[in-house]
Parts: structure tokens; sequence; C-alpha cells
């Protein structure tokens, strides 16, 4: 049977991204699903929910409001929440089950948005994609809502696809570090460390970061609506970070997107395999250390420009699992679970992904913003 993992997990889905974009925006996000699925989105795909406290709720959906329809409770209780807690914002999600029995999200979000006052975001997940494409939503609805025209911000810079799921809880800090120290100023680092106000200057800046692909379609909303270019990368290594604030400085001049993480040679005895923005830039970074060549198996959705000639974009398990037997790489970087479908003739170096092991190898993910290849890769 296609498209059945045996081995490897599948990665957070399309919900989890939802709650982990919106975590720190003072917004309610409330996930239209059965009781006891709270624990599944918010903790085990959250590892700031121990330290931070976010209004994250679930409809505890029971099986007669499936049969019946009964979308009356799931308005009524969001509305109550929200008096109770008085959030910036409502959003509005879904899982498996809602998307069996056709609810309607948009018309959901009008309704609760009549009652309460208070402006509510529908988002079409459903529980059976990735967590790229619920973040990738969220993040993109939340700066088309909020975004607000002002004056240019000179070398701003707005940081987008940072969550917990991609980048190591402190990438905030020592991406907004590495900014400051190549003369940009940091607009918004979204979704961590950022502020619904850090939101509304986001057209003010000069320049995209896109360090996940789930900040992608929001990068392409302000291109397309303020005119910012778009630059793909994560500061990563000893020269790739120089490299990357050099693309960042000429995109500024040009106005012109810059997609430098795409830029590596594919090829090589190395294959890097994830997340398709960070893999790259792994790729370039090895690349611009002068240790060979790199390619890139990106096993989540993205758009294939952020890809070099030569990767490949493979979700399957038993794709992945071919194409590295043919490929025979005598080095394999990913998440310590692809380990099981690798070669065992292949070195593996372990590189944990929150996304794809959750809190399995937390305590072995490290700040990898702006670190040299032997740090990032021990």
């Amino acid at each position: 049977m296609k498209n059945v993992s045996k081995i490897i997990p599948c990665y957070a889905a399309d919900t989890s991204g939802v709650c982990s974009a919106l975590y720190e925006l003072g917004g309610l996000t409330v996930v239209h699903d059965a009781s006891g699925c709270n624990s599944t989105y918010s903790t085990h795909d959250e590892p700031r929910w121990t330290k931070m406290k976010s209004n994250i709720f679930i409809s505890a959906m029971t099986e007669l409001d499936a049969i019946m329809g009964n979308d009356e409770k799931l308005i009524a209780d969001t509305v109550s929440s929200a008096h109770d807690k008085n959030p910036a914002f409502i959003a509005l999600c879904g899982s498996p089950m809602p998307m069996m029995t056709g609810v309607d999200f948009d018309a959901l979000a009008l309704e609760v948005e009549s009652r309460s006052g208070i402006k509510t975001i529908p988002l079409h997940t459903n529980g059976t994609r990735s967590y790229i494409e619920g973040a990738s939503e969220a993040l993109c609805e939340v700066v088309r809502a909020y975004a607000e025209p002002g004056e240019r911000i000179e070398n701003g810079v707005n940081v987008l696809g940072l969550t917990p799921l991609d980048l190591p809880l402190g990438s905030d800090a020592a991406i907004k570090k590495w900014l400051l120290e190549n003369d940009f100023e940091p607009v918004c680092t979204l979704a961590m460390g950022a502020t619904l106000d850090d939101v509304k200057k986001m057209p003010r800046a000069a320049v995209s970061l896109v360090v996940s692909y789930s900040g992608f379609a929001a990068a392409q909303y302000l291109k397309d609506t303020y005119g910012i270019p778009i630059v793909c990368g994560v500061p990563l290594g000893s020269e790739f970070p120089f490299d990357l604030a050099g693309a960042m400085f000429w995109a500024i001049e040009h106005n012109e997107d810059y997609l430098y993480s795409s830029m590596h040679q594919s090829g090589g005895d190395t294959v890097i395999i994830g997340e398709s923005i960070f893999a790259s830039s792994l790729a370039c970074a090895i690349e611009s250390d002068r240790r060979g060549h790199a390619t890139v198996i990106s096993t989540l959705p993205t758009d294939s420009r952020l890809l070099a000639e030569g990767d490949v974009m493979l979700t399957a398990e038993e794709d992945i699992e071919a194409f590295l037997r043919d490929y025979k790489p005598v080095c394999v970087i990913a998440d310590p679970l692809y380990k099981y479908i690798t070669p065992y003739s292949a070195k593996f170096v372990n590189l944990p992904h929150f996304a794809f092991s959750g809190r399995c190898y937390e305590k072995h993910m490290t700040n990898v913003i702006d670190r040299r290849l032997q740090e990032i890769l021990k």
C-alpha cells in the first residue's frame, strides 16, 4: 500500500501547526475535535506548554454533535470562553471529524465574530495534512488581518516561519542577535518572540527572511501587497550567515527576491532529509565551509523554487528508503528516527526535528543559529 509508514512516524498535523503559529499572539485558538485531543495538539507538539500560557481550547465534540450537526455548542462555548478570556482574536480550526461532516468554518467564524464582537479567523485544517500547511495558513491570515502600512524601517527585517516545530526554543533571540550584528533591524519574528503589535509593523520592513516553508505564504502576501522582497535561508555554519546577510542587502537594494537557500549545488556523498528551507540552508552551509556538496530530500510540502536542481521532494517512507538505497550516500543528516530506513553503510548524523520526533530528542536540541557546523552536526 502506497504512502503507509511502517517504520517512521508522520509529521505533526496541520492543527498543531496552527496552535504553534498562534501560541504567543494573545488569541484564543479553538480546535473543533473530540475531548482529550488538546493534549495531542498542544502538549506533544508544543515545547512551550510548561513555560508559557496560551489559550488553546478543544470543542469537546461528541458523537451526537457530529451526527446532528450541532454547531451551536461550538459557537456558544467559544463565545463564552472569549468573554472570560478577552483574547485579542479568535481562531477556529478543524480536525478529521469536522472534515467528514462538512463543517463550514467560514460561516462559524462569522457567527462567532458577530456574537462576541472579537475578530474571528477561520482556518481550514483537517488533521490529515502536515504542520506546514496549518502554520502557513495561520501565519498568512494573521498578517493579512493585522498588518498596517507605515513608513519604511531602514534595513528592517521580518523573520517568518519561526516556530519551535522547526527551530529550537531560543532561536528568536539568536536570530535577532545575528540580525543586529549585521546592521539589520528586527521588525517581527513570527511566531516566536513576536506580538500582534510587531505583526502590525511588518509592512514597514525592507525585507522578509523566511526560515521555514511555514512562513513562505505570509512572505508572499507581504511581497504582493507591500512590495517587500523575500530571502529564504537559515544562518547556519561559519560562512553561510555572511552570504545570507549579503543576499538580504542585495534584495533590499534591488527590491527583488533572493531564494538563497536553493542556490547550493546538489550532489556529493551527503544527503540531508527534512524541511526544505532548513535542509537547503544546511547544504549551503556545508558548501560554504568547503565540506563538499549535499543533496536535499524535502519530506514536507514546498515550492519547487526552494530546491536546487537534483534535490527531491519525497513524502512516502518507501520512496525515501528507495532513494537512499539507490543513491548510496556516505553520510545522511536527519532526525534520529530516519536512521531506521537509512542504509547501514551510511554514517548517520542526528539532527532532531521537533515536528517529527516530538519530545523524544528534545534534550538534544540546541540553538543552531550562527553556529559552526561541527557544533550543529556533532
